[in-house]
């Protein structure tokens, strides 16, 4: 049997890929058939091919006794408890680096959809609004914008480089100062949103910081206010983002990730000032095919020498 195991619904040409290579399956996805597969054949995986969206809960590691290693596709690796795989001795790797640009690309893109209304401007031209005569209303630059970003690791200074280019003074929260930027520092997420116009969430997802952005911070950021999610969307309160919305407590907000994927808020469908994308941040042609290459890099040197190109420090041995 294969040592090799997919799980969840991932690129076909890597799916197709590892079936070829390694005749790796697919764990299937009905609870029976799932529970009568991991019977049979849990003890022969000794690694598993997954992503951000799925990952491996302790209960599924529990049932590979054999597992030393997660391969995940994506820089996030958040539902994969990476404690357990720790406790295990199991090592875990993500794909950095390679998507840092898009991801960098679409937060800026979010930020001048949200603050310009590009996206509600665009309902507006196909609607009909503009031919029958009325006048979409003025909205708000990005140049020279007040800019916090929350997490300021490769995404996050690859995003503050951008916006640089557009004047934006930046300001950042991490849970440590970063050495070599100049770049204002804010003791907490609350003080780093009462400083600016814009928050980007741009921190790692996890238990560590579900609802970091919590409704203290989002009515810090305030009326005058933009947010702009690319992380994930259990950093924030989405109640509280949601309530804020709708009473005009924020200006507007860009988001690209949400608490219960991929189910959005049903109040957030109806306001022109937010723009709501699902989950894209890497989605281009290149990004993906470098993120396939690197999964698949990471695990057959796995495979041939017991190494990761890319671990997580989380779960180094």
């Amino acid at each position: 049997m294969s040592q090799v195991l997919t799980v969840g619904d991932l690129k076909p040409s890597l799916v197709a890929t590892l079936a070829e290579t390694h005749d790796a399956p697919v764990l299937p996805t009905d609870p029976g058939e799932r529970a009568a597969y991991l019977a049979e054949h849990g003890s022969d995986v000794r690694v598993v091919v997954t992503s951000g969206r799925f990952g491996v809960d302790a209960e599924l590691m529990a049932a590979l006794p054999s597992l030393e290693a997660v391969c995940n596709f994506g820089v996030g690796y958040d539902t994969t408890d990476v404690a357990a795989a720790q406790q295990r001795g199991v090592v875990v790797s993500n794909t950095p680096d390679v998507l840092t640009d898009c991801v960098a690309d679409t937060a800026v893109g979010l930020a001048l959809d949200v603050l310009r209304g590009l996206s509600s401007a665009d309902r507006f031209v196909r609607g009909g609004d503009w031919s029958a005569g009325k006048s979409f209303p003025l909205m708000r630059r990005l140049s020279g914008k007040r800019v916090g970003i929350l997490g300021l690791g490769r995404i996050g200074r690859a995003v503050a480089q951008r916006l640089e280019a557009f004047g934006c003074p930046i300001t950042y929260h991490s849970r440590r100062q970063v050495d070599g930027v100049d770049y204002a520092y804010a003791a907490s997420p609350a003080e780093l949103a009462a400083a600016v116009d814009i928050l980007v969430v741009v921190t790692s997802g996890g238990p560590e910081s579900a609802n970091l952005v919590d409704r203290t911070v989002l009515k810090a950021l305030g009326p005058d206010g933009w947010l702009i999610n690319i992380a994930r969307g259990s950093v924030v309160d989405e109640d509280a983002l949601v309530d804020l919305l709708v009473s005009g407590g924020l200006a507007g907000a860009g988001l690209d990730v949400f608490a219960h994927e991929p189910k959005v808020p049903d109040a957030l469908l109806g306001l022109d000032n937010v723009v709501l994308l699902p989950h894209l941040g890497s989605g281009t042609v290149e990004t993906r095919a470098a993120m396939e290459q690197l999964t698949l890099d990471n695990l057959e040197a796995f495979l041939d020498r017991g190494e990761l190109v890319t671990p997580v420090p989380e779960s180094v041995r």
